[in-house]
């Protein structure tokens, strides 16, 4: 008898759960815990877009123009297939309708909402973030520009400004939609 399993596909799989915000807003911290969380694997679209390019992200911003580097990750965006996937995203994201369609359409959108002052502290710590933005923008200029859009295309809005790590993936997990966590992989021996 082989002690070898076999794992067959689901017909119904986990969807993935796709975080959006601004920079600074937490994605990659809140996403990595989530997954951690979770058992699933975590996705950096940024990761995705350097490993596209060969180079860091914020050197190819540095080399397009905000409306060229918007088509080149929708390009990526749109290349992401997958199940049980927790998916942070850049936060030019929602600029390009058929990246988030495409996002919509593979699972639940969450929106991490932090307040500018915030925002602005955390991206002044690390100023070689990658933002997708011209150079007359200001930080402020994003925020007023992209708030409407995160409400837009999320499913659910977490300000996660003064909640922990912990405290901001318990809440997640807790307003998910029941479904998105009971699926598991069928195991065959």
């Amino acid at each position: 008898m082989s002690t070898e399993q076999q794992i067959i596909r689901t017909k119904d799989p986990a969807p993935c759960i796709i975080l959006i915000g601004m920079p600074g807003a937490g994605k990659t911290t809140i996403g990595t815990a989530l997954a951690k969380s979770l058992d699933w694997p975590y996705l950096d679209t940024d990761h995705l877009i350097e490993a596209a390019y060969g180079h860091r992200l914020q050197d190819v911003v540095d080399a397009t123009t905000k409306e060229s580097f918007c088509d080149l990750e929708a390009t990526v965006i749109q290349s992401i297939r997958g199940h049980r996937l927790i998916i942070g995203t850049g936060g030019s994201v929602i600029y390009r309708s058929q990246a988030m369609e495409h996002l919509k359409s593979l699972g639940f959108i969450v929106y991490l909402e932090v307040p500018l002052k915030i925002l602005e502290a955390r991206v002044a710590a690390f100023p070689d973030r990658g933002i997708a933005m011209d150079a007359q923008e200001s930080l402020a200029d994003l925020y007023a520009e992209r708030i409407p859009l995160y409400e837009r295309w999320s499913n659910l809005s977490c300000n996660n400004s003064a909640m922990s790590v912990e405290d901001c993936v318990q809440w997640i997990c807790e307003h998910l939609p029941k479904s998105y966590l009971s699926k598991k992989a069928n195991i065959i021996n």
